[in-house]
Formats: structure tokens, C-alpha cells, sequence
């Protein structure tokens, strides 16, 4: 996947995963770990990463908490990798700051979730939410981050988009986290396909290329991005056979996920490939040993091991 330009900056395409916040045992965050993610990222061939969002636990961290990690990410990630911070708050005040923050140590971009606890009645008031935080990093292109199932917020990101066109300078696109593919594909072609819009439900990616998509944000592209590179290069080269095969077998391994609590079992999955991420902070519950044993045992079943990342 090659990058196209946007109204600011090139847009982000490929894989970009979204990494899981690593944790000591007593709960703190294990900055010295993200080193080791970020080299089997890169190992792996991504083009960038999506911090502290809905995978990064980063609304269960601190303010200091989730700069550190940002920081941290910028400093190891490499010139080719670009690095998205998800600065939603539910204080657009605190929001701001993470959103200035991450344009001081150089930043790709910055991602934000609306408001969640008093959500917004409009698309109107959703603008005016995200136009403030992006205000505090005008430098940067600013992401909505649409995923409804965890905020409740439904309206239509092509609403959304011609909207914020008009009301947010830094406007970059929107990370799309939700099923309504209609939705998507219209938002791909506004305004000649200004917007960069990135998937992020990795087990219909191939539904997602078939509309034009160009880039994805996902959690299972931490440890399974040589299966979806497969889908991607199948796709472009015009095999639908291999690509739909491929897209089953993430299907499977999204399905197993589900049915071990979904991030839990990201972060356990972490720990089988040789990069353990430690545990996640309550009200999550870690997987005991034997869901662990069981998970395994599930993932050799469809053949996770032959194909996933690892060192």
C-alpha cells in the first residue's frame, strides 16, 4: 500500500496497529517493553501505531501515564512509522493537553473519541467537542475516532465529516471502528477522497479494500500482520480466492478472541509470542491459567502459530 496526499500530510495507509499499553505486575506501566513492541512492528512492516486507544487501555490511564507512553512511542518507533496518540478525555480540558502534548514531541497525528458519559445530542455539538481538542494541536491532523459500540455515539461520519470540514482547520479523517459499511465507503469518496479514513474492524478488512479502503487501525495487527499483509497483497493482485480464505482465518481468530474477553486475550496472545505486554488494569480481568492453556489450544487449532508475529 503506497500513501496518497492528503490536505496536510500524506495519508496513513497500511497497517497501522493499535498497541497494547504494557503492564508490570503491580500495575504500573512497563515503559521498557514498548521497545520490544515496536521492533517486531516494524519487523512486521506496519506504518504505524494508534497509542492509548480502546487496546491501549487508555482510558483506564493517568494523564502523566498516557504522556509517558506517547513519548515513548515517538522515541522508538522509527522515521517510517507514524505515530497516532488517541488524546480522548472525558474532559476535553485534559483531552487538549494530551492533544498538545503530542504535537511537542512531533507527533504523526492525534485521535479522539467524543465525549461518552454526556454524550453529544448532535452532530453539531460532536464537532464543536473534537474541533476544541484539535484546536490545542493545530499542527497536526486530527482523527475522530467512531466506535460506537464503546461510546454510544451513532450519527453518521459522512454527517460528521461534512460538518467538521468546515469547522476544524486540522481536520485529518476518522478511525472507523464500526460495521455500517455504507457509511465508510461514502466517507472514502467525500470531496474527491479527501479524508484519510482508516478501518478498524480487522476480521472485515477485505470488505473494507473491496470499497477502497487504503489503511486500517486494529488490535490483531500487533501479532497478525503477516495474515493480513497476505490479504492485502491477494487483494491488490486480484486473487479474491486467496484474500477471502485468508480474511476466514482472521475471522476465526477474531471469533476465539471474543470468546476469551477480547483485549484480555490480546495481551495473553502477546505473551505466547514471545512479547508480553503483562496483564490489564481492573474493572478488565486477567485470563486464569487455565483460559490461558484453553486460548492456546484454541489458536494452534486454526493454525494461528504458522502464521503470526513473533520474534
Amino acid at each position: 500500500m503506497s500513501s496518497e496526499q492528503g490536505p496536510m500530510k500524506p495519508h496513513v495507509t497500511g497497517l497501522v496497529p493499535a498497541p497494547h499499553t504494557p503492564m508490570r505486575p503491580d500495575g504500573s506501566v512497563n515503559l521498557d517493553m514498548i521497545d520490544k513492541q515496536a521492533e517486531l512492528l516494524v519487523a512486521n512492516g506496519v506504518s504505524g501505531v494508534f497509542v492509548c486507544g480502546t487496546t491501549g487501555e487508555g482510558m483506564s490511564l493517568t494523564v502523566s501515564e498516557r504522556c509517558e507512553i506517547a513519548e515513548r512511542w515517538q522515541a522508538v518507533a522509527g522515521n517510517d512509522v507514524h505515530v497516532i496518540v488517541h488524546v480522548g478525555h472525558l474532559c476535553l480540558a485534559d483531552s487538549g493537553a494530551l492533544a498538545a502534548h503530542a504535537q511537542k514531541i512531533g507527533a504523526y497525528g492525534i485521535g479522539t473519541i467524543g465525549p461518552c458519559f454526556f454524550r453529544p445530542g448532535s452532530v453539531e455539538e460532536l464537532v464543536a467537542s473534537c474541533a476544541e481538542v484539535a484546536a490545542a494541536a493545530p499542527e497536526l491532523p486530527a482523527y475522530y475516532y467512531h466506535i460506537p459500540s464503546m461510546t454510544g455515539i451513532l450519527f453518521p461520519m459522512v454527517d460528521f465529516l461534512n460538518v467538521a470540514a468546515e469547522e476544524i482547520p486540522n481536520l485529518g479523517g476518522v478511525k472507523y471502528t464500526h460495521e455500517d459499511l455504507m457509511d465508510f465507503g461514502r466517507c472514502l469518496r467525500l470531496d474527491g477522497g479527501r479524508f484519510n479514513m482508516l478501518f478498524g474492524r480487522d476480521e472485515i478488512l477485505l470488505s473494507a479494500l473491496s470499497l477502497g479502503a487504503r489503511g486500517a487501525v486494529g488490535s490483531t495487527y500487533n501479532y497478525a500482520a503477516p495474515l493480513y499483509h497476505r490479504i492485502i497483497s491477494a487483494y491488490d493482485a486480484g486473487d479474491m480466492e486467496s484474500a477471502g480464505a485468508d480474511q476466514a482465518r482472521a475471522m476465526e481468530m477474531v471469533d476465539i478472541l471474543h470468546r476469551f474477553r477480547g483485549l484480555v486475550a490480546g495481551k495473553a496472545i502477546m505473551s505466547m509470542i514471545g512479547a508480553d505486554c503483562g496483564g490489564v488494569r481492573l474493572p478488565l480481568r486477567n485470563l486464569s491459567k487455565a483460559e490461558y492453556e484453553a486460548i492456546h489450544a484454541e489458536l494452534d487449532r486454526i493454525g494461528f502459530f504458522e502464521y503470526c508475529s513473533k520474534f
